[in-house]
């Protein structure tokens, strides 16, 4: 039994070495949305994942593991798209949120020039992110 257990954490501890760090890459990979931030992006012709959330929420949370798990998949999402989070909590009444009639957190947009390409509230199923985040592919 001892074995076992020695073999099980060392199993867990080699996936978790060898994931970790590829997980860590995608994650922080997220900019964190100050007052022109989005602007200035858009003004340089790219493509902006805008996610609204907030720290203590569940769907958020839920959504960023997607999204996470998409962009380390495939890194095509990584080049197609900058990747900004706006912090409900800081922003939820700020024009970044009222001016794109943002209803909650764990809202999903995609922005490219003047034009919103889609969008998604309090979604978190894989394929529907996935779906969003193909528009830019």
């Amino acid at each position: 039994m001892n074995i076992s257990i020695n073999r099980r954490h060392f199993l867990i501890t080699t996936a978790a070495s060898v994931a970790l760090p590829v997980a860590a890459f995608a994650a922080e990979d997220w900019i964190d949305f100050e007052p022109g931030v989005i602007q200035a992006l858009l003004n340089e012709g790219k493509t902006v994942m805008v996610d609204y959330s907030a720290v203590w929420c569940s769907t958020c949370k839920a959504q960023k593991r997607v999204m996470t798990d998409l962009r380390t998949l495939n890194p095509a999402y990584n080049e197609a798209m900058v990747f900004v989070r706006v912090d409900w909590d800081d922003y939820g009444r700020h024009a970044v949120t009222t001016s794109r009639k943002i209803p909650r957190r764990s809202t999903l947009i995609i922005l490219r020039g003047n034009e919103e390409l889609g969008r998604i509230v309090a979604g978190t199923r894989v394929s529907d992110i996935e779906a969003l985040m193909d528009l830019v592919l």
